[in-house]
């Protein structure tokens, strides 16, 4: 029966001989039933197997399952070339440089599907602390195995016989809440040091323990982060504040020294009791809606946890007799300019940020048509909800948050009796201006 199990696992092509032979582990063991697979993996997986290749859904989906969880997305590998796959799927395309994949479009499912990846070797491509930088080699699924990070990441599933292939202990570390690395811990950082975010990243968001051996090297070896493009580093810190468990990331980021210098001044703001207290309230608040299955901004996570270095920035401006506004758009532009030496944000989600902060003042105008104004403003929403954090940490007074819930919802006699008696200066800035004659306009005026 089990030499028949292992045949259908790996019929049609011998995998190359590795140190050991995989458990596999029936479906009576582990629970996994194929109609828990995404529909669009599974065709693909088919599909391979169809054309005579192995095929497997890999890594976090199977680690996801086996906890309980519910996987993000299902990724695919195979001992299939690029080239192979594109060419088996009509709605198919390779992308990547440093590594090769093919993102496949399964109706509205998109499946990333991986080439086995074959073992590194003295001519592997390497910077000078040895991150890997080009890894377009090709080998058995055992060498993929022993290729990937963690143990409880190195698991092969296959729906066609509802079996898990297992060649390093995965199964049994996540019974053991345990996250294990393969290999040489120091070896493996070295090879991509985005591996010491992803080993605080999945401890916390499993609920698991990182073995001493994986532990003992991070703090020590924190400085690689420097190494990494800073695309990488947003994708990876992006995951993290996405996670659901964005808090207990952010402490064990702290507890593992891997947060200095990752968020500019993150640590110092991190020590300081109002600063703290806000970052943290919006964590809450992200993981609360990511467990309960609602979207996340981006920008405004990242706009939260800048803040209060912009504020830092703006009050020395204000302090150097710089003008209220001018002085935030300039304390804005620095941080994120010094943000983008470390993470890579993009140009569209840094102007979200921009935007949510730029309202802030805004909202301190509660008289005449500004804040009518301030309602059809299109992220008047993100920057209200960033109003009621800073509220809440007591940044501000709670009172003009709670003015804010109320105008929004009052109809139009209501609003108008809220509204705050206009100061003198008020209307001196509402005057209009003569109009100047058309030779002498100053372009550089507000107006």
């Amino acid at each position: 029966m089990i030499r028949k199990l292992i045949s259908r696992v790996f019929g049609g092509k011998k995998a190359a001989a590795s140190h050991h032979e995989p458990a596999v582990i029936p479906v009576s063991s582990h629970g996994i039933t194929r109609d828990r697979i995404s529909s669009g993996s599974r065709r693909v997986c088919e599909t391979l197997q169809e054309n005579g290749h192995m095929a497997y859904v890999v890594g976090g989906a199977v680690r996801d399952l086996l906890i309980g969880a519910e996987p993000k997305d299902f990724d695919v590998a195979t001992d299939a070339t690029p080239e192979e796959v594109r060419r088996a799927f009509r709605r198919s395309r390779i992308i990547g440089r440093r590594f090769q994949i093919v993102h496949v479009m399964m109706g509205h499912e998109t499946i990333e599907v991986t080439t086995f990846r074959g073992t590194l070797d003295a001519n592997t491509k390497k910077d000078e602390h040895g991150r890997v930088l080009h890894d377009n080699v090709f080998g058995s699924q055992a060498e993929d195995a022993a290729r990937r990070d963690f143990t409880a990441n190195a698991l092969y599933y296959d729906p066609t016989t509802e079996a898990v292939i297992d060649y390093h202990h995965g199964v049994g570390d996540l019974k053991q809440k345990t996250l294990r690395m393969i290999g040489e811990p120091r070896a493996r950082y070295r090879e991509d040091p985005v591996r010491l975010l992803r080993a605080v990243r999945l401890a916390a968001k499993l609920g698991l323990i990182i073995d001493p051996a994986a532990r003992t090297p991070i703090r020590e070896m924190a400085g690689l982060l420097e190494n990494v493009p800073a695309a990488r580093l947003f994708d990876e810190m992006l995951k993290l504040l996405t996670s659901g468990h964005s808090v207990k990331c952010i402490t064990q980021l702290r507890d593992e020294g891997l947060h200095h210098g990752l968020l500019p001044l993150l640590d110092v703001i991190l020590e300081q009791p109002m600063g703290e207290k806000f970052v943290m309230l919006a964590l809450a608040n992200t993981d609360d809606r990511v467990r309960r299955g609602k979207g996340t901004s981006p920008g405004f996570l990242f706009a939260t946890l800048l803040w209060h270095e912009v504020l830092a920035h703006w009050e020395k401006l204000k302090a150097a007799g710089e003008s209220k506004i001018p002085a935030l758009y300039q304390a804005m532009d620095t941080v994120l300019d010094v943000q983008g030496e470390k993470l890579a944000i993009t140009r569209r989600i840094a102007g979200d940020i921009k935007d949510i902060w730029a309202l802030q003042p805004r909202f301190e105008s509660r008289a005449g048509k500004r804040p009518y104004g301030l309602l059809e403003q299109p992220r008047f929403r993100a920057g209200y909800d960033f109003l009621l954090l800073r509220a809440e940490s007591g940044e501000i007074d709670m009172e003009l948050g709670e003015w804010w819930t109320r105008f929004q919802d009052a109809d139009g006699e209501e609003r108008a009796q809220m509204l705050l008696p206009e100061q003198a200066g008020d209307k001196k800035r509402r005057r209009r201006r003569k109009k100047p004659a058309a030779d002498s306009v100053d372009h550089n005026s507000p107006e």
